[in-house]
């Protein structure tokens, strides 16, 4: 089979899929565009590329997948489906469209008095019911139905398949241990790749389960924690965006050469629209700004770091910068174009009614422009109103940058060419 010559190298893709609860609807827009594009690719191709080019061009697009939070169940999906992407973002794109926040918590009047209500009373009035033992509300929501939803929808058996068949080089899934402290990525590889451990983060490889998943979307307060052993022991694990300091880490230390951040948020608000307030924040308000802390700036942080590394790198010499343990990464950051607080503010009114008046205790209150506390419910709105325009927001912002990403994949004439030779 013929090689490659070193000029034509591609890079080992890497993605990241960040935290953020519903938010996450928006990596499925983001998906969904780049199906499209790679597809239209490949139609323009189809007359002088070989078929050897396209079913290059046809290939799972991105061999080492992380994700965190709800981004690590998206990621999950991919994975099981690594050999065939665009039916795996075709599935994606078909749930979170048809999505209910039934489908993910409890959403009944039963179901949030045994969570909900009795978590808020526990809050407000423990000191007086400490001793009554049946009331140890874990969680403000009972996220139960996501366990049955994701063992209908993702089966991560299938992963090692798709690592033994080539079409994935990697897995990734990040969750935090509310006993240690420390942040652990789950892995599964198809290489032997040595767990790494930097300071308050580690890595263990294991074969991808349901239960890493649920781990690692327990957004805290919100949802339950999580049981996982550990070295023969019982740890409990919350969602991976908490004290995850290098998202992009996982993707780097298990091999990729370039990478596609999809983010749940915006990495930067412009000066003009920076809102404030003089009125004292109530309680939804403080927990949206805490989860958006949580969720959104780790994930800017890492991307300025990396693109300041790749700075520093190109204004060495060659020989200096072969020498040097860093290499440059190619990044490339899709994120939101529009605040989605105020595209959840716009669906407040879709939440199921007994989860509405929930929000109201803490401060959830109003619709459009005169809603409150619309950042937390942004986070907990799993209702097809919000999730397809969300996911039409991803296509959009996707589409706006449709050279980028063309250029990003090496997804030219002469990537086909070079591709079929390989297949030659």
């Amino acid at each position: 089979m013929p090689q490659l010559p070193a000029s034509a190298h591609i890079p080992v893709t890497g993605l990241i899929l960040s935290g953020g609860g519903a938010r996450a609807a928006y990596q499925v827009g983001v998906l969904h565009a780049l199906s499209q594009i790679r597809r239209e690719v490949i139609a323009r191709q189809r007359a002088a590329g070989p078929g050897e080019a396209r079913r290059a061009l046809t290939a799972n697009p991105f061999p080492v997948i992380a994700g965190t939070s709800a981004g690590a169940i998206n990621a999950a999906a991919l994975a099981c489906r690594a050999d065939d992407f665009d039916a795996a973002v075709a599935d994606l794109v078909n749930v979170w469209r048809g999505f209910s926040a039934e489908q993910v918590y409890r959403t009944d009047s039963l179901g949030i008095a045994r969570s909900g209500a009795r978590w808020l009373t526990m809050l407000s009035l423990g000191w007086l019911i400490a001793r009554w033992s049946r009331a140890r509300p874990r969680s403000l929501l009972d996220c139960s139905p996501l366990s049955g939803l994701l063992q209908r929808l993702i089966d991560t058996a299938r992963i090692d398949r798709m690592v033994a068949e080539g079409h994935l080089h990697a897995v990734a899934v990040t969750a935090s241990s509310y006993g240690t402290g420390q942040h652990l990525t789950f892995y599964q590889s198809l290489e032997h790749i040595l767990p790494w451990t930097r300071s308050q983060r580690m890595a263990r490889r294991c074969s991808i389960a349901c239960e890493h998943l649920l781990a690692s979307a327990a957004i805290p307060f919100v949802f339950p924690a999580v049981a996982l052993p550990i070295d023969g022991r019982i740890e409990y694990f919350g969602d991976g965006s908490m004290r995850q300091s290098a998202p992009i880490s996982p993707a780097v230390h298990l091999g990729a050469e370039r990478i596609l951040v999809i983010g749940a948020g915006r990495m930067h608000e412009p000066p003009d629209e920076q809102r404030s307030s003089s009125e004292y924040p109530n309680l939804a308000q403080i927990a949206g700004h805490a989860m958006s802390s949580i969720f959104l700036d780790a994930l800017a942080v890492d991307v300025e770091r990396l693109q300041r590394i790749n700075s520093t790198l190109a204004l060495l010499a060659p020989q200096a910068r072969a020498a040097s343990v860093l290499r440059p990464i190619d990044v490339l950051v899709i994120s939101p174009s529009q605040r989605l607080d105020d595209l959840a503010a716009r669906h407040l009114g879709s939440l199921p009614g007994p989860i509405r008046g929930l929000l109201r205790v803490v401060g959830v209150s109003g619709e459009g422009d005169s809603a409150r506390g619309a950042a937390l419910a942004s986070y907990l709105l799993f209702e097809t109103p919000y999730t397809s325009e969300l996911i039409d927001l991803g296509i959009a912002d996707t589409l706006q940058r449709r050279a980028e990403v063309i250029r990003f994949f090496g997804w030219t004439d002469e990537a086909v060419v070079a591709a079929a030779a390989v297949g030659g």
